[in-house]
């Protein structure tokens, strides 16, 4: 039923997105603790600002009333994608093509189960990435984490 939810959200929040200059990158609806959390994700070429967020919060919050689709009391968020998403689906993994990702898996994979390189192709449930010129293939299902990685130093 959540995934319902989130799809049918998604088919609603997609177009007002569009019309603000936003790509909707995800919806998730979620419970935590005893709450409910409707929360969509967006961007744009040059950044999320919190003015981003506010406008498409105002925009869609009436529309989602009107469709009636959630009938639990839920708290609405809107925030960026931001560098710790994990990347879950085919279109994370897409727009993501080309960049650092950090991944972590549950068992070690030729010696170790902690990976940083670049992201070069995802088909079927399993990733490819480039570490240091050698292609690694790995399954989604072998991963506990993958997402764009940050050098901070």
């Amino acid at each position: 039923m959540k995934e319902s939810i989130a799809t049918r959200v998604e088919a609603l929040a997609q177009p007002v997105a569009e019309g603000l200059g936003y790509e909707l990158f995800d919806v998730e609806y979620v419970k935590e603790g005893p709450d409910f959390f409707l929360r969509l994700y967006i961007t744009k070429a040059d950044g999320i600002a919190i003015e981003d967020c506010e406008a498409m919060s105002r925009a869609i919050d009436p529309l989602l009333d009107e469709a009636d689709l959630i009938k639990d009391h839920y708290y609405l968020e809107v925030s960026s994608v931001g560098l710790d998403r994990p990347l879950k689906k085919e279109k994370d993994f897409n727009y993501f093509m080309g960049e650092m990702i950090e991944v972590k898996l549950f068992r070690a994979a030729e010696g170790s189960d902690y990976w940083v390189g670049q992201l070069t192709g995802y088909a079927d449930g399993s990733f490819t990435v480039d570490v240091k010129g050698t292609e690694m293939t790995f399954s989604v299902k072998d991963a506990r984490l993958i997402r764009p990685w940050v050098d901070f130093s």
